[in-house]
């Protein structure tokens, strides 16, 4: 038989370890590898996502790049789509009730989440499965003795139901069944690797119970980082406003990149890219022999990032485009235009007319803060009227531009 479908368990589990958090337990991966190369059988390595939200950005990433990996492996990957867990919410790190999506809502973001995932999964190599092909036929009495098998104990036992039951905050029963539902996903597809993130470790480690509970053999955890997001304090998360989108336009990938700090720039490399071992390794020299800018580094993350998702030459685009207008205090390109149909508007409804700012409010704020000007002057009157010529140039933030037409002219 020939042995070389799969690399030798060495060279394996080097890669797998790469940013990993933590292996639970490390020994048993390696016997299943062991047994995958001696079987030549892949093993299945088992990602769930709940699509709680249509949109994805790099902090996901980190976790699909790691199942990526085992593809390249050799090994199935499969990811299962969380349609009928996302109508439960995961509790993992709240400090209430998350709300659930209805079955539609989730079927929607669910097809979103795919579209972009698949610009780092093989499509043709992954397995994808809803689980409510399985969690949806089970009957009252199946509830039932699933959760006989797990202690209310046990369940206290983590940290943020702990956390909430000494504080006096609800805790709802549904809560309870979301790590029971996840771990029947584990025995339906008879997962051997579960990936999850860090606040991912008791859900997984309930899928092992479950497993043996239902004479499996248990899954091996690998946890991964939670990637701190640009603003360098909190984890990467649409609602700090501090993540890169996966779908985010190459200049706001590029420009988001520059941003971040300079203790993030080898996390950065070595959880939200496809950088050689080989070249980590001269990243971090080069970051700590102080010979290098840091400020090159981060320009060389921004155009993999690019590159990554568009390709090299729109990489080399954004980074042309951020050079004029940040460096040469030039303007993009092919800015946007937006039809005035007004003589003069005040400035926080043109904010809003060219959908640069959610509320008056925030374009308030932005005015407050020296984020708005017209053909470079720049305005710190929120009551200022703005008499409309054609050509001339709104800039709100670092990035967004409108060039101006009055309405009816050419």
């Amino acid at each position: 038989m020939n042995n070389n479908k799969f690399p030798p368990v060495t060279e394996q589990m080097d890669l797998i370890k790469r940013g990993a958090s933590e292996i639970i337990p490390e020994d048993e991966l390696v016997k299943k590898l062991e047994n995958s190369i001696k079987e030549q059988k892949p093993l299945n390595v088992k990602l769930g996502c709940d699509p709680t939200r249509p949109d994805l950005h790099i902090g996901h990433s980190v976790v699909l790049r790691k199942l990526a990996q085992f593809q390249e492996l050799g090994h199935q990957a499969i990811l299962i789509v969380g349609d009928f867990t996302a109508m439960i919410g995961d509790p993992s790190g709240r400090n209430s009730t998350r709300p659930p999506l209805t079955f539609e809502e989730a079927q929607q973001n669910a097809k979103s989440y795919w579209e972009q995932a698949s610009k780092i999964l093989d499509k043709d190599k992954t397995k994808i499965v809803n689980n409510s092909q399985w969690l949806g036929k089970m009957s009252f009495a199946d509830v039932i003795h699933l959760a006989s098998k797990f202690t209310v104990a046990r369940m206290l036992e983590r940290d943020d139901f702990s956390k909430r039951y000494k504080s006096g905050i609800p805790i709802s029963i549904h809560e309870f069944l979301y790590p029971l539902a996840q771990a029947m996903d584990s025995v339906e597809i008879k997962s051997d690797v579960e990936l999850g993130g860090t606040d991912q470790t008791f859900n997984l480690l309930v899928g092992r119970d479950i497993q043996r509970e239902y004479g499996q053999e248990p899954q091996v955890i690998l946890t991964m980082p939670l990637l701190v997001g640009t603003d360098g304090v909190e984890k990467m998360s649409k609602s700090y406003n501090n993540y890169i989108g996966i779908a985010d336009p190459p200049n706001e990938i590029y420009g988001k990149t520059l941003s971040i700090p300079d203790d993030l720039i080898y996390t950065y490399f070595e959880l939200a890219t496809d950088v050689s071992l080989a070249e980590l390794a001269d990243i971090k020299r080069k970051l700590a022999d102080g010979n290098t800018n840091p400020r090159d580094l981060k320009r060389m993350l921004a155009r993999k990032l690019v590159a990554m998702y568009y390709s090299e030459d729109e990489a080399k685009r954004a980074e042309e485009e951020f050079d004029k207008i940040f460096i040469k205090k030039g303007i993009p390109d092919d800015i946007p235009e937006f039809k005035i149909d007004t003589e003069t508007v005040n400035i926080l409804d043109l904010i809003l007319k060219v959908n640069f700012a959610p509320s008056r409010s925030e374009a308030r704020r932005l005015v407050l803060q020296g984020g708005v000007s017209i053909d470079g002057d720049k305005i710190n009157d929120f009551k200022k009227e703005i008499k409309i010529q054609n050509g001339m140039i709104l800039k709100v933030g670092k990035r967004k531009f409108a060039k101006l037409v009055k309405q009816g002219d050419n």
